[in-house]
């Protein structure tokens, strides 16, 4: 019988058995968020995870990227993270929620390409045909879904544009169409990344939340990873009592599976 093991955070092992089509799963321990913070029985971003004691969301415009993302439905509570294959994420002490948006069958949609993918699906869905357009990483010239679709503008062919983005634009492509932004000034929909060699992060900002008694701000991060999975709402690993807030300051920011600095922080325009 194979076995395959997998090493999680904070030093835990999960062990996957496979056997004729059936597997046994041991979940690692790990952080979970407050369950304050928390509704279980909502469906919308927004609804399923409130502000900390004494926050209040930063008004966004309705229709507004930001908008799109406080909103994004998500998957059941208890939902786990599944990859491309089917099979489930082990480690289970990464996320708070699961963004409730088909996957492909492939290993396309990792980290960048969540991303974009929800970048390309607001702009779809607000039928801003002209914007939506990514970089390809070997010339840095962006391909546009209006030439790429050449006016068939259904959806199945929007997701067979996004695949074809995927299949050629990755982090560094990414990183280097996006402009800098000072950490203090974040904003929802900003984007956290890095384009190391030969693998980089990224992670969106999907929500923020402000106390007025003190100016202080808090926000929430979404990823997918490798190999391509599921959008899901990050934990913080560093404050149990916040999660899955993080609070916004110009220190180095830890996420679950993946640490950037300040100067990291880039916008679309």
């Amino acid at each position: 019988m194979p076995l395959e093991k997998r090493f999680c955070l904070r030093g835990c092992i999960t062990v996957l058995l496979l056997c004729s089509g059936c597997f046994v799963l041991s979940s690692c321990l790990g952080q979970n968020a407050n369950p304050e913070w928390i509704h279980e029985a909502e469906s919308i971003l927004e609804k399923r995870i409130i502000p900390p004691k004494g926050y209040q969301r930063i008004p966004v415009s309705s229709g507004s990227f930001a908008h799109y993302l406080r909103t994004l439905p998500l998957k059941s509570s208890g939902n786990l993270v599944y990859y491309y294959n089917g099979l489930p994420k082990v480690n289970r002490s990464v996320y708070a929620a699961v963004v409730d948006m088909e996957l492909d069958q492939q290993d396309l949609q990792q980290c960048a390409d969540a991303v974009m993918r929800l970048r390309g699906e607001y702009l779809y869905k607000i039928k801003d045909y002209s914007n939506l357009h990514f970089d390809f990483v070997s010339d840095s010239k962006s391909r546009y879904y209006t030439t790429y679709v050449n006016g068939d503008y259904s959806y199945p062919t929007f997701r067979k544009y996004m695949r074809y983005i995927f299949s050629y634009a990755n982090t560094r492509s990414l990183h280097n169409e996006m402009k800098p932004r000072d950490i203090m000034n974040m904003e929802i929909g900003d984007v956290l990344i890095q384009k190391k060699n030969p693998y980089g992060h990224a992670v969106i900002v999907v929500d923020m939340a402000i106390n007025p008694a003190n100016g202080k701000k808090v926000y929430l991060l979404a990823q997918s990873y490798m190999p391509a999975q599921d959008t899901q709402i990050l934990l913080n690993p560093m404050n149990d009592d916040l999660s899955p807030w993080y609070e916004l300051n110009s220190k180095t920011i830890n996420t679950p599976e993946w640490t950037f600095t300040p100067q990291d922080l880039r916008h679309f325009e």
